[in-house]
């Protein structure tokens, strides 16, 4: 029993050892070059985020304030735009920049490019009417299976958030949960038409392929549209206040 004992104990002892060695040899490659404690740039914005741009105004980036520890980087940050102020739209401001370590850091800002002539509300709760509203997949019409609810938000005149395109589908229907919502913003235009402007299905990581018909009611209180999505479906949701 001693001498099972004793070898036991030299087993462990050399695993230990072994590990400790490889451990200390692990953190000496990777904090190679480095300083002891390496700051990562943080970002402070100016102005407003979202921030509102009327279409045909001059869009002036009120820019960010950037630290790296105590220290102030700001004339380091590297500036990237899509903004365009003649066309309704979101568009994104990206600010980044790279600590003395090398390691880079960054932050967007929303731009909200809007139409201040459209004065039409859209916004409210709605409830999907499962009686006309349907799903296409493949040629096989399916009904949606309740009333389903979405929310529209007012984000700037004409432009509204949209809790899901598709209805409440897989979020609601199958029962998948809010990642399965496909979230998004549309404008409504003059005539009182719908186009969508994003999009994103989080679960799954995509969007739409298109938008047909989509319109706004505003006596009844209706949104309508069809939705093409992954190719093979098209939804078609009619939803009321």
């Amino acid at each position: 029993f001693n001498l099972k004992e004793r070898f036991m104990k030299k087993v462990i002892y050399s695993l230990l050892l072994f590990c400790g060695l490889f451990g200390l040899w692990g953190c000496e490659k990777t904090t190679e070059g480095l300083t002891k404690v390496t700051h990562y740039v943080n970002f402070e914005l100016n102005g407003d985020d979202p921030m509102l741009v009327p279409v045909g105004s001059t869009f002036s980036d009120p820019g960010v304030v950037a630290m790296e520890g105590e220290e102030d980087v700001t004339a380091s940050v590297t500036v990237n735009s899509d903004v365009k102020a003649d066309q309704i739209g979101l568009y994104s401001v990206s600010y980044s920049a790279t600590n003395a370590d090398g390691f880079s850091s960054s932050v967007k800002r929303t731009v909200v490019v809007y139409d201040p002539e459209v004065t039409t509300d859209a916004s409210g709760d709605y409830t999907v009417d499962s009686s006309v509203s349907y799903r296409n997949m493949n040629g096989q019409q399916a009904p949606f299976k309740g009333d389903f609810s979405v929310s529209v938000t007012l984000v700037a005149p004409g432009i509204f958030a949209v809790s899901d395109f598709l209805g409440g589908w897989y979020d609601q229907g199958a029962a998948y949960g809010a990642a399965y919502a496909m979230k998004g913003y549309f404008k409504l235009n003059a005539d009182n038409t719908i186009e969508p402007l994003s999009s994103l299905l989080a679960g799954w990581g995509d969007s739409m392929d298109s938008m047909k018909e989509g319109k706004y009611d505003p006596e009844t209180g209706q949104i309508s549209w069809y939705i093409d999505y992954a190719g093979t479906m098209t939804f078609y949701v009619i939803m009321n206040k």
